[in-house]
């Protein structure tokens, strides 16, 4: 990639190379060196949203998860959808019934090593797979139960999808949680799903709100605010508590994307959203993407062979370790996290084979001999050897004589600078002493000229400002009071916005928003109510003043 590389560049090249169309499910998400994730943001250059040094890593990865998982258009994205949701529930993410637990898992085991075959599948077999945080040996005995007798014959796609239509019934399908906690300092986990925001303590759902209930989102430093707007006008305001504002940022800005992405009809109603209610104050972010109901209808369009799938296939595992209950056997296969290295090129490109070896011709001796000696004869690349280390000495040598002039030119150049020098001093003594001859009447005259003389032997470009310099400094002095200019002006502006909102009966959205904030009541009964009764009391002692005189 080159340094100025975008991030839709770097996607684009690996849905290319995973043969996938129907891309706007998906996205590159990266960890910082504070462990914080983040979305790589396409329209922001890629090394720029990087903290760490190159090689950097990145996932692949479902960023948000289809309404309908069975209504794709491809098999290749229903495949790499069913990669995303098989990893949620290894991870704990995607919670489920036992018996939902059993069926998933025996879809997982069709999907991936076929029919059950006695000869292949000794007794136990499944318990040599994780497909979940923990399990018991009963829940593995129904697995096999439910592999063996009631999925035979179906092919890896029909258990695909029918592991997405399970899994999109469930309550926390499409679940990427945040750690949060409550204004009670409970621990709760946020997330965003396809239908709506989701609030989970524990393994339970706490709160479920639908997108089109959604009124606002913002944040202010660790604390996120979600806005509710319910049936019969009524309102609620969530509040929870991120452990870092990158983190708070990180989940406002996941929850403005989903948002929009479920939400919205068209891209074009797509706006750009603040964190806070102060134009000044806050992050402004906007969504760059398509919405759902487009992608939806641009994947009816796609008329293609199907790509063909590489599968994985079912090899136990031990190097895939546990969030919270560490090492453990993995699911199979599991899901290789492919890395992406990008290599920054800063200033080199790649060229034909004469033109680096024309590029090496003029490097150090140890590149001339490799050089050489790889694509010579030993005797020639021996001769080779001997003119470079001749071309070298010769290169040396001229540069000692050259050095050798240029240090006498300047001892030279010095000396006579001296003599030169000593001999303006004399003179100038000189003409000082026969000045005060016969200027003794003239003291005053005498010692301004001297003065001057001194002033223009130490300040050779004192004697006055040429056209250029007046015309640099007037061009200085008038950027500097247009500053000044356009300072006065925003402040006047801001000015009269303060005394609207504080003394006016104006009661329009913008002005009611700004006048709940925290932030706004604080200053007014703060600072702005006393500054405001110390400028009356002066106002009336100035006037009871001027009517006594």
């Amino acid at each position: 990639l080159q340094r100025d590389a975008k991030g839709q560049y770097l996607f684009d090249l690996l849905c290319h190379h995973l043969n996938l169309l129907e891309k706007d499910y998906f996205g590159i998400r990266f960890v910082d060196p504070d462990k914080q994730r983040h979305w790589l943001e396409f329209t922001k250059s890629v090394v720029k949203q990087m903290r760490a040094q190159p090689p950097f890593t990145m996932c692949f990865r479902v960023k948000f998860y289809p309404t309908d998982p069975a209504a794709l258009k491809e098999e290749i994205t229903r495949y790499l959808v069913f990669l995303q949701i098989k990893r949620d529930l290894y991870h704990g993410r995607l919670l489920c019934k036992t018996s939902d637990a059993a069926l998933l898992a025996a879809y997982i085991l069709q999907a991936e090593i076929g029919d059950y075959d006695p000869g292949k599948h000794p007794e136990g077999y499944s318990s040599k797979f994780q497909f979940f945080p923990k399990h018991s040996e009963k829940l593995e005995r129904k697995i096999a139960e439910i592999h063996k007798s009631e999925l035979s014959g179906q092919t890896p796609a029909t258990s695909e999808l029918n592991f997405l239509r399970k899994a999109q019934t469930l309550e926390t399908y499409g679940v990427d949680p945040h750690p949060c906690k409550d204004v009670s300092g409970n621990a709760a986990f946020l997330a965003f799903t396809p239908f709506g925001f989701v609030v989970l303590q524990g393994n339970k759902r706490v709160h479920f709100i639908k997108w089109n209930e959604v009124t606002k989102m913002k944040f202010e430093g660790k604390t996120f605010y979600l806005y509710v707007s319910q049936k019969e006008e009524k309102k609620i305001v969530l509040t929870y508590f991120a452990p870092t504002p990158e983190a708070c940022k990180h989940l406002w800005k996941c929850g403005i994307e989903n948002q929009a992405f479920y939400k919205l009809e068209k891209s074009s109603q797509v706006r750009t959203v603040s964190s806070s209610n102060l134009f000044f104050k806050g992050s402004r972010f906007r969504y760059s993407g398509r919405v759902a109901k487009e992608v939806m209808e641009s994947s009816a369009k796609i008329k293609r062979e199907p790509p063909e799938i590489h599968r994985a296939g079912l090899v136990p595992s031990r190097s895939c370790p546990s969030i919270t209950h560490g090492p453990r056997l993995s699911s199979v296969p599991r899901t290789r996290r492919r890395a992406v290295h990008i290599s920054i090129m800063e200033g080199r490109t790649r060229g034909s084979p004469a033109r680096h070896a024309g590029a090496r011709e003029h490097t150090h001796l140890g590149t001339c001999t490799h050089r050489d000696t790889r694509t010579g004869t030993h005797g020639q690349g021996h001769t080779d050897r001997h003119r470079c280390a001749h071309r070298h000495r010769d290169t040396w040598t001229q540069g000692h004589t050259d050095r050798h002039r240029c240090a006498h030119t300047q001892v030279h150049r010095h000396r006579d600078t001296w003599t030169q020098g000593h001999t303006d001093r004399h003179r100038w003594a000189h003409t000082q002493v026969h000045r005060h001859r016969y200027t003794q009447g003239h003291t005053d005259m005498g010692t301004q000229t001297q003065a001057e003389g001194e002033l223009r032997a130490l300040c050779p470009g004192a004697g006055g400002l040429g056209p250029a310099q007046a015309q640099q400094v007037n061009k200085f002095l008038l950027s500097v009071l247009r500053l000044l200019l356009v300072t006065v002006g925003l402040l006047f502006v801001l000015l009269l916005l303060l005394i609207v909102l504080t003394e006016s009966d104006l009661d329009t959205a913008f002005f009611r928003d700004i006048r709940q904030t925290p932030e706004f009541e604080q200053f007014h009964y703060q600072y702005f109510c006393p500054l405001r009764r110390w400028f009356a009391c002066k106002l009336r002692a100035v006037v009871n003043l001027l009517i006594d005189t």
